[in-house]
């Protein structure tokens, strides 16, 4: 705890307190109002002195001031104080919402179960939203097209409220639409004034669909001091994907998909931006890649924040309203002065 004024230049004033009391002095010296011829005329009052009332009331006065002046310096006491780190950096995911993501492979296990690689995503996602609480964070989904599900924000609970919300089949995923995909994002980061500006790509297929190619769109990005982090998510070889049946047990049917992830595409979006690509076959995999992102994207720099202040101004006021009223009440009443 510490004590401190918000506005300290203000105490200057009260250096000119002396100056101005001074100052009225001197104008308040006058010439006697009557001459007289002789002393005798009076000489029954030659002994009076002059009424302290003269100087108490004005130092009342100038007194009530100083205590005012305190107060528009806001004088406070720090009760606690937080160091926040704010790492400047934008990022916008997008993430793949073709069929294809809803592949079960089997490295990709949740609570002990088997899931599919757009659960997996999603999860992992939600925990690296968790470590980045000072970034501002977007998301962009896409399959056959590329749609905004939330522009770049720090209301982390927006976010992952829609991130919860997205399943496989709300939009068209017959296609993949990579290089629409990263157009999305970077217009999402084209008009922010940040340190870094990412784009993590997270999909499973190649791009067949939109009409900007990948690496045009990588070109673009590059222009714009965008980085593409770019995750090719599933086994290598083939994966089980429910075909939306029940066999006679109620049990799922599968089928086996082939993994077709066009690694040298997104290997070289991620070189020409300066930034890397990943592969993700398994569940901690992908936790690691989300953690070297983290680790690679941090430009921190620490800042103090007071987070809770006592304010004393009212310990300032009452005693110069108190002196004010003081000078008041005796100007009027014991000591006040004829017309």
């Amino acid at each position: 705890m510490s004590f401190s004024f918000a506005h300290p230049y203000l105490l200057t004033l009260l250096a000119l307190l002396p100056v101005l009391a001074w100052l009225k002095g001197r104008r308040g010296r006058q010439q006697p109002a009557f001459l007289y011829s002789s002393v005798q005329l009076v000489k029954g009052i030659i002994g009076i002195t002059r009424s302290s009332a003269g100087s108490i009331l004005p130092k009342l006065r100038w007194f009530a001031l100083a205590f005012f002046i305190i107060a528009l310096a806001q004088p406070r006491l720090v009760q606690s104080e937080a160091k926040v780190s704010a790492s400047g950096v934008d990022i916008v995911v997008a993430l793949d919402m073709s069929g294809s993501m809803a592949a079960e492979d089997e490295g990709f296990v949740l609570n002990g179960k088997q899931a599919t690689r757009f659960i997996i995503a999603r999860d992992v996602l939600k925990k690296f939203i968790g470590k980045r609480v000072n970034d501002r964070l977007g998301l962009v989904v896409f399959a056959s097209q590329a749609y905004v599900a939330v522009p770049p924000t720090l209301d982390h609970d927006f976010l992952l409220h829609n991130l919860d919300r997205l399943e496989i089949g709300a939009i068209n995923q017959n296609q993949t639409a990579i290089g629409s995909a990263l157009t999305t994002a970077m217009n999402r980061l084209r008009e922010l004034k940040s340190k870094s500006k990412i784009v993590i790509l997270m999909t499973d297929g190649q791009n067949n669909a939109g009409k900007v190619p990948p690496l045009t769109a990588a070109e673009a990005a590059e222009a714009i001091g965008v980085k593409i982090y770019t995750i090719g998510v599933g086994t290598r070889g083939v994966a089980r994907m429910f075909t939306g049946q029940y066999d006679i047990f109620g049990q799922k049917v599968y089928q086996q998909a082939k993994v077709d992830i066009d690694e040298d595409t997104l290997t070289a979006i991620a070189k020409k931006t300066g930034a890397k690509y990943y592969r993700a076959d398994s569940t901690d995999t992908l936790e690691k890649i989300y953690a070297d992102i983290d680790r690679l994207e941090k430009t921190d720099a620490e800042v103090k924040k007071f987070t809770h202040f006592q304010e004393l101004y009212f310990w300032a006021v009452l005693p110069g309203l108190f002196l004010l009223l003081l000078e008041v009440i005796l100007s009027n009443t014991i000591w006040r002065k004829l017309p």
